[in-house]
């Protein structure tokens, strides 16, 4: 078999290289404080670990087939080098300078090239192999048994000598995930630019929604727009006209023609250093229905209202029960729900206008990790029961960057058991059964932290 090459370098956007350097610089800096204090926190709890190995990943192909599988790096390798190409490695050892071991195939059918940019390539010692066994002669003979390796194949690095003990070494993980959640000043700028650029598809999105286009043509126009192919996305475009709109995480692209649709749902974004946005938005055409029409006003002024709870203290579910709160009370106000607002959370009604989480952390991975995480021991403070989709449950603090987006949606397999329960008279069904078709709203934005309280990140760009 062919080795096949399926990946692609994450797009850079570099217009300033000294700032962006200087940052980079900086970044790194902060990695090393952290890597050192997972390593002596692993000899605290009497590990022996005194050096680190990070994997990109290795490239997959599809069982039976010789097509390869897009390829995404490991988020920890991602975390030091802006490189999405498999079998990438970094090599951390205290008081010495990271070593990239850049693999670079001798391979005559696909580009295996690797473009080291001095912005980030002068923070390293680099080493160019051509396969990643060879990483094992350039290792110090007195780390081997005191090696840990992080990374998906764990197979590869027993062949390079590592020790079963020290495979994925849970304490440092957890460590390190914990620390995830704060982005450094270069992290936000990738960040930044993500959003940025996204929302030049979002927009091109929209126009083409309103000009009739299909969600074929919807989704083309967005990656059009961002000059992006299709794997290069952050996550799966959600590109939702109608009633698709009430599937969450809806996946397809119709092609039949859509000049009567009159919702559109899109969820894109856009990656950046191996950093990605995550946006939401829904607009109308002018002969949606009415009640639909004044709902996406509420979401979107609730979206920002929740937005201003950010600060460092407050807790992440604290936003989520007030986002149900104040969609219980739109409801009412629009008399798709009957009741009190304490009647309506008591049974838990806006949780079947709402079933998911109202955001998560974001950064290298759309769903960042660490976001049960309460410290680096890795306690896990679970979701409360009648919420537990919620991916986020930390105290917020300085530097952390997520998401916040609350959405209503009618979806019958939610809301058609409750018609032979007792909170069934709770809810106009007339009215719901006339907004089925509509499918749902979401209104997403990316945010971080600072010591003031928030800065958008995304709305800055529009």
């Amino acid at each position: 078999m062919k080795k096949q090459y399926n990946s692609k370098p994450h797009r850079t956007i570099n217009k300033c290289p000294a700032l962006t350097k200087d940052l980079f610089t900086q970044h790194i800096a902060t990695l090393v404080i952290n890597y050192e204090a997972a390593l002596s926190n692993c000899i605290e709890k009497g590990g022996g670990l005194r050096a680190l190995l990070v994997h990109s990943g290795c490239e997959g192909h599809y069982y039976g087939d010789d097509r390869g599988i897009a390829f995404q790096s490991f988020g920890h390798l991602i975390h030091w080098l802006p490189v999405n190409r498999p079998d990438q490695f970094v090599y951390f050892r205290s008081g010495e300078q990271p070593i990239y071991f850049q693999i670079v195939p001798e391979d005559y059918w696909y580009d295996q090239g690797i473009e080291n940019n001095s912005w980030w390539a002068d923070c390293f010692r680099i080493i160019r192999l051509s396969t990643a066994q060879e990483i094992a002669k350039h290792l110090p003979k007195n780390i081997i048994g005191q090696l840990g390796y992080l990374g998906p194949n764990e197979s590869l690095a027993t062949d390079l000598g590592i020790k079963t003990e020290w495979l994925n070494p849970q304490t440092v993980i957890r460590y390190l995930d914990f620390q995830r959640a704060y982005k450094t000043a270069y992290e936000v700028e990738q960040l930044k630019a993500a959003n940025r650029l996204a929302l030049t598809g979002h927009n091109a999105a929209r126009q083409k929604f309103l000009d009739g286009g299909n969600e074929y043509e919807i989704h083309m126009a967005y990656l059009q727009a961002c000059t992006l192919l299709e794997d290069e996305s952050p996550y799966t475009n959600i590109v939702a006209l109608d009633e698709k709109a009430a599937i969450l995480h809806y996946q397809h692209k119709r092609r039949i023609p859509a000049d009567g649709s009159k919702v559109l749902l899109i969820d894109a974004g856009y990656r950046v250093n191996g950093y990605g946005s995550d946006i939401t938005r829904t607009s109308v055409k002018p002969s949606v229905h009415k009640a639909f029409k004044a709902l996406l006003t509420g979401i979107e002024r609730i979206e920002q209202q929740l937005v201003a709870m950010v600060k460092p203290g407050v807790n992440y579910p604290d936003i989520h029960l007030a986002a149900l709160a104040q969609i219980a009370q739109l409801l009412i106000d629009l008399e798709i729900c009957r009741g009190s607002l304490l009647d309506l959370i008591e049974l838990k009604i806006p949780h079947l206008f709402m079933p998911h989480g109202v955001g998560h952390l974001l950064g290298i991975q759309v769903h960042d990790v660490g976001g049960h995480q309460q410290d680096i021991a890795g306690s896990i403070q679970t979701p409360p029961t009648d919420i537990s989709t919620l991916r986020n449950t930390r105290q917020l603090d300085v530097n952390m960057v997520f998401t916040i987006e609350p959405g209503c949606y009618f979806i019958p397999l939610l809301l058609e058991p409750v018609r032979s329960e007792s909170r069934s008279k709770f809810i106009n069904w007339k009215l719901v059964e006339e907004l089925y078709c509509c499918g749902g709203i979401r209104v997403e934005d990316n945010v971080l932290v600072t010591n003031d309280g928030v800065e958008n990140l995304t709305r800055q760009f529009e």
